[in-house]
């Protein structure tokens, strides 16, 4: 099984003007913690996470018109839509991501994959290991190192 299968095709996304509100808006109208961030080509330039703008923003007493450039993560862990299953979980447990960012050969973002992706594969073993991997509580590393 590759990513292409499991993905979410065409997510929402934002650019780096966008303001941490709007952002938020975009995550709870498309139930998702993670918005990767385009330019006008759609190529990725990175990726907010609820977390980011808890951590960045909230906490720090920011305004909701910060910009997304301000708090965005600029080096995400990606994959592409023929990155297979094991591969996947494995990029996804040592940065100790829930989400990840599917690219295309041009760098294009045309999907996201997420815990909740690979559960609903039915991979039941696999989402196991990938949930313990994820959240040890050894070396805890978030998508911004913030928090």
């Amino acid at each position: 099984m590759n990513v292409r299968e499991i993905m979410t095709s065409d997510p929402a996304c934002c650019d780096k003007e966008t303001s941490a509100q709007d952002a938020a808006q975009l995550m709870v109208e498309n139930d998702c913690g993670e918005i990767p961030v385009v330019d006008n080509e759609r190529k990725l330039v990175g990726v907010v996470t609820d977390r980011d703008i808890c951590c960045r923003v909230v906490a720090e007493g920011k305004s909701p018109d910060t910009r997304i450039e301000d708090i965005m993560t600029r080096s995400a862990v990606t994959v592409t839509p023929d990155t297979d299953m094991e591969a996947c979980c494995s990029a996804m447990e040592s940065n100790k991501v829930r989400r990840v960012p599917v690219i295309d050969d041009d760098g294009n973002c045309c999907g996201m994959v997420s815990q909740a992706d690979i559960a609903r594969s039915g991979a039941n073993a696999k989402t196991g290991e990938l949930v313990g991997e994820i959240s040890n509580p050894g070396e805890e590393k978030t998508s911004t190192g913030c928090c």
